[in-house]
């Protein structure tokens, strides 16, 4: 009877660690920004709000061929998609400096685009003209993005990459044109940036 006892109790644990077990790979396959997602490149949805063509952020120059794409973090925690948008196409009122993207994603997941693909937009430095630009909200000092707006930023890239026949080793941080701490989190973390670009990778072989 004992011995039956303990066989239960046996087989009760097996089934109580192997729940767990999968558990703790579900929470690793989502655990946006340092795990794994299940994404794809379908164009996502986009909502298009093109700033005013203007010296400051939106100068009407056709770029010279899209050839990467670079990811850039707001480094002003807790703005929206909109205030970042807004922002740039005031600029041309305010003179204060020269800078936009192409695209923006917000803290829920939303995309702005503010600038078309085949035009430059300040965002690269010297990069402007072959790249398109994703800025990057997020809610905190420490740059890490919320999991909407990972999960979204995935898509977007993935699906940029499709549209101009790139590959994931063709998307680049700010750091990496200039050295600039951008994106904060992406440049202090190398293990979630190399993570980031494996799930761009998936979501463009999702498509083949």
């Amino acid at each position: 009877m004992k011995k039956h006892k303990k066989n239960g109790y046996l087989i009760w644990g097996m089934i109580i660690l192997v729940i767990l077990t999968l558990v703790l790979a579900v929470r690793g396959f989502t655990s946006l920004g340092t795990g794994y997602i299940n994404a794809d490149a379908s164009e996502p949805d986009l909502d298009v709000q093109l700033l005013d063509v203007n010296p400051y952020s939106r100068p009407g120059i056709q770029s010279n061929g899209i050839t990467g794409i670079v990811i850039h973090y707001t480094a002003n925690p807790g703005s929206t998609a909109q205030e970042n948008r807004d922002y740039f196409n005031g600029l041309q009122y305010s003179h204060e400096t020269s800078a936009s993207s192409n695209f923006i994603v917000g803290l829920d997941g939303e995309i702005i685009q503010c600038v078309p693909t085949w035009e430059v937009a300040y965002a690269s430095n010297d990069r402007n003209y072959d790249t398109v630009s994703i800025e990057v909200c997020h809610p905190d000092e420490s740059g890490k993005f919320t999991d909407a707006t990972y999960r979204s930023l995935v898509q977007l890239t993935a699906w940029l990459c499709v549209k101009f026949n790139l590959t994931s080793e063709d998307v680049i941080r700010h750091y990496d044109v200039t050295g600039k701490n951008c994106p904060k989190y992406f440049v202090e973390h190398e293990d979630a940036w190399g993570t980031f670009k494996e799930n761009v990778s998936l979501a463009i072989a999702s498509e083949n």
